[in-house]
């Protein structure tokens, strides 16, 4: 039997009562308090608040946490316990209000005044009631709610009044049995989710690992095997061409408008067209190196005065470049600590060492290889990821389609 045609018979002809969530759970708000509340040395209650759960929802990132004074006023309903539903209550962004994490064991932790917390009663089981509130219902409802409101605010009243669905309200038993059947089968979708995001940015991990070992290993050259040139007399120049233009004066369409770190827009004309090696010129990332300083363009591109533009005699010679730029620590030729720059004088400044061209383009082959692979991964982990996603979010709204009678769906 498919797992279609089994939840089609599972959820057959289910008495269900939607009853709001004031009578089956306990919404409680967390704790305020003031900066004078926060803890200098370290000591305290620890405060998880919203930007503690993922944009993406369901998970908390623990690596930014309040902390504050013992002396603060706490409940002991302001701490988070096994089976708690924590949702981000309040927030300036309404993209965030609602998100919702589950508390899988009892943590040393309160929740602070933006967030609140869910508590079944007797009957409910949580992990049922956490999948209803990720769904499409319950984003439904909140859209509902706070369509009139510029604040982004889940009151007691916006909880309380939301519906859920209750399969056999009047069997306990019978009731709780189908909520852990759907609760199984959306549960076993997330963590396949989380086994192939761990699979693949293992993967990912190792590649990147290797990838970096044969990057070094081929471009580390003992002094006197091959010349060293500098990188003014290996590249043409070509920043006199760029031009920055204005957001504001920015005409649209499909040609790449590239600054520092990539395309920062698409734009109508273009003032380069060709194969070119951009280089950042500022920005805080020639120092951080989240994301290459070094990066080859084609086709027809404008750029702004943020990247230097060098031109290559061949694709080899490109890439070496490229390959060797991102491999090597640039602090040397940067100046500015505040604002990062790495200006023309210093970029033509730094050695390159230039073996053959037979032995540029068998490195290139090399590293190409290993860049094509890394890509294939780092492309394709999103993907698997969203996929994934889409087939959770499929079933749970399927499992969680229960009919409404005339007067509830009124």
């Amino acid at each position: 039997m498919s797992e279609l045609n089994f939840m089609d018979k599972l959820l057959d002809r289910v008495d269900v009562e939607w009853k709001p969530l004031s009578d089956v759970a306990e919404y409680v708000r967390g704790l305020t308090y003031s900066k004078a509340n926060e803890s200098s040395d370290g000591s305290g209650y620890k405060v998880l608040r919203a930007n503690n759960i993922t944009l993406s929802g369901s998970t908390i990132n623990f690596d930014d946490v309040k902390i504050v004074k013992h002396e603060t006023k706490v409940k002991a309903s302001q701490k988070l316990y096994k089976n708690d539903i924590l949702i981000s209550a309040a927030s300036g962004s309404r993209e965030h209000v609602g998100k919702v994490a589950f508390i899988n064991s009892d943590i040393d932790f309160y929740f602070g005044g933006f967030m609140g917390v869910v508590r079944c009663h007797r009957g409910i089981n949580p992990r049922f009631l956490f999948h209803v509130l990720t769904s499409g219902i319950f984003q439904k409802h909140l859209d509902e709610m706070l369509k009139s409101s510029t604040i982004n605010n889940l009151s007691s009243s916006v909880m309380n009044a939301f519906q859920i669905p209750i399969p056999y309200p009047d069997n306990p038993k019978k009731s709780l049995k189908i909520q852990a059947e759907i609760v199984r089968i959306l549960d076993a979708f997330t963590a396949m989710t989380a086994e192939l995001t761990t699979e693949l940015t293992t993967e990912l991990n190792l590649r990147k690992k290797q990838y970096n070992h044969y990057r070094d290993q081929l471009l580390s050259f003992e002094e006197g095997e091959v010349e060293w040139k500098k990188l003014g007399k290996v590249a043409a120049n070509l920043d006199s061409r760029r031009r920055p233009i204005t957001s504001g004066l920015r005409q649209p369409g499909s040609i790449p408008y590239y600054g520092a770190s990539g395309v920062v827009d698409y734009v109508k004309d273009y003032i380069f067209d060709g194969d070119f090696l951009l280089v950042s010129e500022d920005g805080a990332n020639l120092l951080a190196r989240n994301t290459p300083i070094a990066f080859s363009i084609s086709g027809k591109t404008w750029v702004n005065n943020h990247a230097h533009v060098l031109k290559f005699d061949t694709y080899a010679e490109r890439r070496y470049v490229e390959y060797y730029l991102n491999s090597i620590d640039l602090i040397p030729y940067i100046s500015g600590a505040a604002q990062p720059k790495l200006n023309k004088k210093n970029l033509e400044s730094i050695p390159i060492p230039n073996p053959s061209p037979e032995e540029k383009e068998r490195i290139v082959a090399i590293l190409d290889k290993f860049d094509t692979l890394t890509a294939s991964i780092s492309e394709g982990l999103p993907r698997e990821i969203e996929l994934r996603q889409k087939q959770y979010e499929y079933y749970r709204d399927l499992l969680l389609s229960f009919p409404k009678s005339g007067k509830e769906a009124a």
